[in-house]
This record gives C-alpha cells, sequence and structure tokens, in this order.
C-alpha cells in the first residue's frame, strides 16, 4: 500500500509540527504527492505551515479533527514518530472522532490499531485501517548476497536519528531520475513506506531476520536498476539504536552517505554520548562496513549537512567548514538539491 493519492488527507500532528516528534507529518508534506487538506495540531492552530516549517506548501492549521472536518478529509495520517511509537494518550479521542467521522486511518506507530475490537467497530463500508509497521512474512537469515548484484548501492548513515537521512535517499534518487538512470528509493522505515508503496518497516522485524529482510528487498529491486538509495535508520553512535548495522550488512552498500545535523555535538535525549568529530565517525562507518576486510571496502563519499535551522549565509559557511574538516563533498541536499553529492556517488 501507499498513500492514496486520490483521497483528501488530514495529518495528526499534535506537539508535532514544530516540536521533535513530527518526522513522519513533515516529511509527508515535504514529500508526497497526495491531497493534503488539514495540519492538525492544536498548539500551531491558525498559523503558517511554511513559516514554521520552511515547507512550501498551502496546508492549513486546525486544532482538532473535528475542526479539519470543513476540509472533508477522507483519510487520517497520524504524524508522529515518538520515542517508543506509542499512541499517546490524547491521540485516541482524536483517533475515534476520525473514524467516526467516516475517514480511513494511517498508523506508522508501534501500536497496532486495525485488530482492536472498539476501533473494527467504529469502521462502514470502505473505510480501512493500515498498521504499516508490519513484518514482511517469509524472512530468512542474510547470507551478504546483495554483493553480487551490478547496481550501485548507496545507503545513508547518520550521526543520529532523524536528522535527514530519508530526505537525503530520497532527494538523490530523484536527482538520479532526472538524470535518465534507472533509480529506486528502497525504504526502510514507515514513512517511507508510506510514501513509497513498498519496502521494510525495519524497526517492526525481528533482530534475527532484520539483515535478512533488508538483503530481500535488495535482491527483489537491485537486478532491475543502475543505482538503488537504501534509506537510512538510526546510527552506530546511538546507544538506542538497531537498525544501522542490519542496513548495512543486508545491502552490502558500494558507498556511503553521511549525514549530520551542523552544530549537534551530541546524541538528543543523550547528553552523556557525544558525538566525535566527522573523520572519525566516517572512519567508524567505513570500518565496520568493511568488518576488517571480510566484506568489500565501503568509502564514505559525501557528507549531508542538515542545515535547516541556519540561514543561508550560515548553512554555506557550515558546509565549507565541513569540507574542509573532512576532504569530502558536502552540501545540504534539501536546499541546495543533490547533484553535487550524486556526483561523488558516480565518480567512485
Amino acid at each position: 500500500m501507499r498513500l492514496p493519492l486520490n483521497q483528501r488527507i488530514a495529518i495528526l500532528l499534535h506537539e508535532g509540527t514544530a516540536g521533535n516528534q513530527g518526522k513522519t507529518g513533515l516529511a509527508i508534506l515535504r514529500y508526497s504527492e497526495a491531497p493534503i487538506v488539514a495540519v492538525i495540531d492544536r498548539d500551531c492552530a491558525g498559523k503558517s505551515l511554511s513559516a514554521l516549517t520552511g515547507i512550501k506548501r498551502d496546508v492549513p492549521i486546525v486544532e482538532s479533527v473535528a475542526a479539519s472536518l470543513e476540509y472533508q478529509p477522507q483519510v487520517l495520517v497520524i504524524g508522529i514518530a515518538p520515542k517508543g511509537g506509542a499512541v499517546p494518550d490524547d491521540y485516541w479521542h482524536e483517533i475515534k472522532d476520525a473514524l467516526q467521522a467516516g475517514m480511513s486511518l494511517v498508523n506508522g506507530l508501534h501500536t497496532p490499531l486495525a485488530t482492536m475490537p472498539e476501533l473494527n467497530a467504529l469502521l462502514k463500508p470502505g473505510q480501512i485501517i493500515w498498521d504499516v509497521r508490519k513484518e514482511p512474512p517469509n524472512l530468512g537469515v542474510a547470507g551478504g548476497l546483495a554483493r553480487t548484484l551490478p547496481c550501485r548501492r548507496v545507503l545513508t548513515v547518520g550521526t543520529d536519528m532523524a536528522i535527514g537521512k530519508m530526505s537525503t535517499s530520497l532527494e538523490l534518487h530523484w536527482a538520479a531520475k532526472r538524470r535518465g538512470w534507472r533509480s529506486k528509493f528502497l525504504a526502510t522505515g514507515q514513512t517511507g513506506v508510506m510514501l513509497e508503496g513498498d519496502g521494510i518497516p525495519l524497526d517492526a522485524v525481528r533482530v534475527d531476520f532484520a539483515a535478512g529482510a533488508v538483503e530481500q528487498m535488495l535482491m527483489r529491486y537491485g537486478k532491475n536498476y543502475d543505482i538503488v538509495h537504501v534509506e537510512g535508520q538510526g546510527s552506530l553512535l546511538h546507544p538506542g539504536s538497531t537498525a544501522t548495522l542490519p542496513l548495512i550488512r543486508g545491502s552490502q552498500p558500494t558507498q556511503l552517505i553521511l549525514v549530520h545535523k551542523v552544530g549537534q555535538t551530541h546524541i538528543r535525549n543523550h547528553p552523556h554520548v557525544p558525538i566525535p568529530p566527522l573523520p572519525e565517525v566516517i572512519r567508524l562507518y567505513e570500518t565496520v562496513a568493511s568488518a576488517a576486510g571480510a566484506f568489500a571496502p565501503v568509502p564514505v563519499v559525501g557528507i549531508a549537512l542538515n542545515t535547516a535551522h541556519l540561514d543561508e549565509a550560515a548553512a554555506k559557511d557550515a558546509i565549507a567548514q565541513t569540507t574542509k574538516e573532512t576532504g569530502l563533498p558536502c552540501t545540504d541536499v534539501v536546499r541546495f538539491d543533490a547533484n553535487f553529492l550524486l556526483n561523488a556517488v558516480m565518480k567512485s
């Protein structure tokens, strides 16, 4: 499944539009082709979406599902990605209001909703609940098979979670398609799956089969494309991240792009975990990817900087400084486009 392109969508984003939990909803606003008619966020109701987020999309922000009904939404998307992936207590009445109003529901959280009797009792013919985070069937253990594929396999890796790995992979993918290349974005998280219509929600896969799920996806698509862009997850630096290593092993990448938020010195919400200098992080990822020679060398070929919190002049200064620090091509792919980093991928 994917977000329907022929139905009007409202995004439930309480405390997410201007906060730290709105990753899913903001990405859908930035990248989805679906008709989005309302954002629901009581803290930001009446404010400008563009002014708050920089996303050039003219969508009203309203205070509740009830207030969104004047825009006639047909689907409600839960747009937050909170720690642990549970439905916040104050979301339940909004979800029920949407179902009672005849809307279908897209749920990217870990809490399964499609099997809840009290929610199913509210469904009318034609309404559905799509729980995106479900483990794919028929998974096996990885065997390093993706290394046999002829395509370039570009994996985004990061210094932290939620800093722009998906956006970087999407921007690289679109830049490649504009050049006429056979390119495929491989989604590995709930938001990417909603946007692309296929992929795997990796954090819903049992750890024994995580690398196998990635490998299965690569083997399904890799022979049909010149280049695949594998959406990164987590970080090797994060104490709670379990997704990055299975992505590396399952995809057997040919190149890595390191994603970093300018000025971030420690893992968010973990001030006791510092982010080392970027040359050290690059060395870490290249060492882990090659596993001391068990696998082929995998270079970090460029740096994607997240400069969203800076003005343009400061962003350009940060890019220049990072280029000097690492000796690698560097840019903000959302702000300045991805062609510069795509060139680095193709030269390596």
